[in-house]
């Protein structure tokens, strides 16, 4: 596909989300955070008040127009790209690459970034490494069979596990040592928000900690007995 026609579908996939959204305040909140924006820089660059857009995102003003909404993510576009375009970059790759679906068991965007902490209770999970960093914001997640991904992805296939934002958890099931997730990651040079292990693994291989502590990303260990109420749980979130 087109560079062009690409970008095109970026920007209707997001105007249609925000419109078509049972709560398009939070929709509009979630993407401007996605592009990682203030909503000063967005207002000016809008040429209105930075009170619009916070009443917008509230609520308390009436959701934008389909025009409106049209202009603010050519907006957000605009502006990522002037900035070295990496979120429309994530998009791109996102869209571009089909992914096994044995391979990715779950992948959602929240609607509003969810704090790591009530992540990690909620898969049950234990940090083994970097519990001081738990707070970070994140706007998805991904589960992965990680054997399936060893086996089959490519490393470009590998980067769509980030989805639309790297600030999102990579949780990955089937583990045994919780060694293999952690170096995948380290070769493929993204960092994702936290990594969850979930598996028949008695303790967390040294090699994963000291990745995931280098790295600086919280790595947490579920303690979850089953995929299905793993998914179950993340799903509830966002």
């Amino acid at each position: 596909m087109a560079a062009e026609q690409l970008r095109e579908r970026i920007a209707r996939q997001i105007a249609g989300d925000i419109t078509l959204s049972e709560r398009p305040d939070e929709a509009l909140k979630r993407w401007r955070e996605v592009f990682n924006l203030s909503q000063k820089t967005l207002a000016e660059a809008l040429g209105i008040s930075p009170s619009q857009i916070s009443d917008y995102e509230s609520g308390r003003r009436k959701s934008p127009g389909v025009s409106t909404v049209k202009k603010i993510v050519e907006t957000l576009m605009r502006l990522d790209e002037e900035r070295g375009g990496k979120t429309l970059s994530a998009l791109r790759r996102v869209l571009s690459v089909h992914l096994p679906s044995d391979v990715i068991l779950g992948l959602k965007e929240f609607r509003r970034p969810v704090d790591g902490r009530v992540l990690s209770r909620a898969v049950r999970g234990r940090a083994v490494a970097n519990p001081q960093l738990l707070s970070r914001s994140l706007f998805g997640f991904t589960v992965i069979d990680s054997y399936k991904a060893v086996l089959k992805l490519s490393a470009e296939e590998f980067r769509q596990l980030y989805g639309l934002t790297s600030e999102r958890a990579l949780v990955f099931t089937g583990v045994t040592t919780g060694r293999t997730p952690m170096v995948a990651i380290k070769v493929i040079g993204i960092t994702p928000g936290m990594v969850v292990l979930h598996g028949a693994l008695r303790r967390v291989d040294p090699l994963g900690v000291k990745l995931a502590q280098e790295l600086r990303v919280p790595l947490v260990r579920s303690e979850l007995p089953s995929v299905e109420e793993l998914l179950l749980r993340l799903n509830e979130l966002g």
